[in-house]
């Protein structure tokens, strides 16, 4: 039974991150005492995929090297609302197969998609990384709950800044965007703070 997974961006037989995502899955090897990891690279190229268009390939894989891989023909969309939820237990620190906690989450919330507050601080969505708008500057909260690929590349090519962002400052930001490793910086969706349907001076965002 697969543990983990990959989420890769794949584009006209283009793979891209695929270094950052290799780094992801080496450390989760070894946190876990393994020495060799599988090889990201070696598995796309033995695919022999051959489709222009933009593609998904999820590799879910477990800690004996076993894997399975799925090309998915991807689509962008827009979330129309977003709600706090607060949950102060949450770990998140590998890309785990398991998301029940995040489905829980989910289901208790009113709107289209989720933004975890933990301990007061912003962290992520269920599926990605977020930037916030203050001036002509981007932010992503320095409480991440899983330090995405996107988000690492766009913090090492200096597009975007690490901060502190609470509940208390939320609202000091303009708008907002979510980021991972299919959603570009800027790529196509930016939303006004807005579209976070109770803020915090609402003082009814969700508890878990």
């Amino acid at each position: 039974m697969s543990q983990f997974f990959e989420s890769i961006k794949v584009e006209d037989q283009k793979i891209f991150l695929l270094d950052l995502h290799q780094k992801r899955v080496n450390e989760t090897f070894s946190y876990f005492g393994k020495e060799k990891s599988i090889d990201l690279g070696k598995i796309f190229k033995e695919l022999q995929h051959d489709e222009d268009g933009l593609f998904k390939l999820r590799i879910s894989y477990d800690l004996n090297k076993n894997f399975r891989t799925q090309m998915i023909p991807y689509a962008i969309s827009e979330i129309t609302d977003f709600q706090l939820v607060e949950n102060n237990s949450f770990d998140y620190t590998f890309k785990s197969e398991d998301r029940k906690e995040f489905d829980k989450m989910k289901l208790k919330a009113k709107a289209k998609e989720i933004i975890i507050v933990k301990n007061n601080h912003i962290t992520d969505t269920s599926f990605s990384n977020l930037l916030f708008k203050k001036g002509k500057e981007w932010f992503t909260p320095s409480t991440f709950l899983l330090n995405g690929v996107q988000r690492q590349h766009l913090l090492k090519s200096k597009k975007i800044k690490e901060t502190e962002i609470t509940l208390q400052n939320l609202t000091e930001f303009t708008h907002f965007q979510i980021i991972n490793s299919m959603n570009d910086f800027d790529d196509m969706f930016i939303y006004p703070i807005e579209k976070i349907t109770n803020l915090p001076e609402s003082g009814d965002y969700l508890e878990v």
